[in-house]
């Protein structure tokens, strides 16, 4: 797997803020599922970073799968946790949750200039009750 791939992974699961920061470009934006609007520079993805480390104390990336080339990276991802904080305005339940999703990014010059977090909301609100279980 891309060392670049596992220095982020292990930056997220740091909950170190300046260590992922050392791994983007001061200019960079991001989407993510669950932001409103895009993200902005370093102080953007502080709030993103910051708020779902506070939603989740324990949160644990796992890297599950990642494809490089010189100035893209994609990443697939588990992402493991207890809700002990709100998000998405949903007030902490003590859940576990279990969350699979993607990051893609574009690479400038080895850092991260721009960014797409995709991730299963809907089975967010599922680990958190407030959506019904699949039926199969």
């Amino acid at each position: 797997m891309s060392t670049i791939a596992n220095r982020l992974i292990d930056a997220w699961n740091s909950h170190d803020f300046s260590q992922v920061a050392a791994l983007y470009s001061t200019d960079c934006e991001s989407i993510d599922v669950g932001q409103s609007g895009m993200l902005r520079g370093i102080e953007g993805l502080r709030q993103m970073f910051t708020g779902y480390w506070a939603a989740f104390p324990d949160l644990r990336f796992t890297l599950e799968a990642s494809m490089e080339e010189a100035e893209a990276l994609a990443l697939f991802w588990r992402a493991t946790g207890t809700h002990r904080g709100a998000i998405l305005r949903i007030p902490a339940t003590g859940r576990s949750v279990e969350i699979l999703g993607s990051a893609h990014h574009s690479l400038s010059e080895g850092k991260i200039v721009r960014s797409t977090y995709i991730w299963d909301t809907a089975g967010l609100l599922r680990n958190l009750g407030l959506l019904p279980e699949l039926s199969t």
